[in-house]
């Protein structure tokens, strides 16, 4: 029987000083029952709490440790860059040599730009669309998280998800009026908004493959739908590949579905673990920025020697290993799929599987998950059991129905099949 006793006392400490005793709402486990749990330290692929307790994890700080905590050269690397100093305020060669990494493996990037945080680069990439076309509106979809800023949080997914917020507080009406959100994988209300709004709308923006109302993936007809339109309305089309970049493909999801935008996002694993994120596109639209363009974006800790090292070592090694890590971490998850599938039919519980690369996603539905309407068919409270199932039995899995499984290089086929038994016992505990 684990113990919680020392995540409790800093829990209790830390509502008293913190907001909800946590630093991201997606920590808090308000979804799935009991106090959020206070982590010490991570190795390949496991995590410790304060009290010791060692887990399987397959949260990986939500996607950037795609080769597993600690990694040696990864902290080789930052070790390095911090002899040297932690900020500079200045520009360095290391970043010159990620954004050439960068520009290399995306293919709609021909430059980019360096900053600190998914929603930073979101935020940034829309306000380089509206400079660049001259045009107010834009168009996001239900269910997909672009990160905190003012006018992404409608409908989105994540944490207001999660805690079953249509939107949040402290939001001017006036900041959304420009944003146009539209039920993901639709084609076909996509074509209206775009024939009643002709010549508005600056770019479109979605989850290249969603992560944050659980792995949903996108239609062929929709996909083609988004690229079509755009491009012959003069509207940017915006992936958000902060999730998915670098983790589906060596290139991003857009390598993978073959349809490249104007602009992209990208976070998470271009950080090696740590806080870096970017955005880019075309040279042209990009060249639109400050100081070469009227479109102001700026950070004091844009590039940070620390985040840069650990990126370039981490985007290193998978350029060295994408021929085979790629395909590897396919099957493996499509493995853990196919045995969480017939754990569950022998358990007599309802579950739908959605499943992209190293990224997949147990709804406890008996739907069909394409969109944000259906992911809320999930019983969410049925997944709160089968989390805290998991974590009794060394399991860390996401506290939240709609969000991802991840996998990493750190997670052998034997971890996995541990993973594996102690899914069909937790489903067992469900039924």
């Amino acid at each position: 029987m684990q113990s919680h006793a020392n995540s409790a006392r800093l829990f209790a400490e830390a509502l008293r000083v913190i907001p909800g005793g946590v630093n991201s709402p997606v920590r808090a486990f308000k979804s799935v029952g009991g106090d959020p749990l206070f982590m010490q330290r991570g190795e390949g692929p496991y995590i410790f709490d304060v009290d010791g307790n060692r887990y399987i994890d397959h949260v990986m700080s939500w996607g950037p440790l795609i080769f597993g905590h600690a990694p040696p050269q990864i902290l080789a690397a930052i070790t390095e860059a911090a002899a040297r100093g932690t900020s500079f305020g200045a520009s360095t060669e290391a970043e010159v040599r990620l954004a050439q990494k960068i520009v290399a493996a995306v293919p709609s990037v021909e430059k980019v730009r360096l900053v600190s945080s998914g929603t930073e680069a979101v935020m940034s990439a829309v306000r380089v669309a509206r400079g660049f076309t001259r045009r107010d509106k834009i168009i996001k979809f239900e269910g997909n998280y672009h990160g905190h800023s003012d006018g992404f949080l409608a409908k989105a997914g994540s944490g207001l998800t999660t805690f079953d917020l249509p939107d949040s507080a402290g939001v001017p009406k006036n900041l959304t009026l420009d944003t146009l959100t539209l039920p993901y994988n639709d084609a076909e209300a996509f074509r209206d908004a775009m024939r009643a709004h002709p010549r508005e709308i600056a770019c479109v923006m979605l989850e290249a493959v969603a992560g944050n109302m659980g792995v949903v993936t996108p239609r062929a007809d929709f996909l083609h739908a988004l690229r079509e339109l755009t491009t012959a309305d003069g509207t940017l089309l915006l992936f958000d590949e902060v999730i998915t970049g670098f983790r589906l493909a060596y290139g991003g999801a857009q390598e993978l579905l073959g349809v490249t935008p104007d602009l992209t996002a990208l976070g998470k694993i271009i950080g090696g673990g740590l806080p870096l994120a970017a955005y880019g596109g075309r040279a042209d639209i990009m060249d639109t920025v400050a100081p070469v363009g009227p479109v102001y974006q700026a950070g004091t800790l844009s590039g940070n020697p620390l985040a840069v090292a650990a990126g370039l070592a981490q985007l290193t090694l998978l350029e060295q290993h994408k021929d085979t890590l790629y395909t590897k971490m396919h099957c493996q998850m499509h493995a853990l799929a196919q045995s969480t599938k017939e754990a569950a039919a022998r358990a007599g519980v309802p579950i739908r599987i959605n499943r992209v690369g190293s990224m997949m996603t147990v709804f406890f539905t008996e739907s069909k998950v394409t969109d944000f309407t259906t992911a809320k068919t999930a019983d969410a409270a049925r997944y709160g059991a089968y989390f805290r199932a998991l974590l009794e039995r060394g399991v860390y899995i996401a506290p939240s129905q709609f969000e991802a499984l991840f996998l990493s290089m750190a997670h052998t086929d034997d971890i996995l099949a541990e993973t594996a038994a102690a899914i069909a016992e937790a489903l067992h505990v469900v039924a």
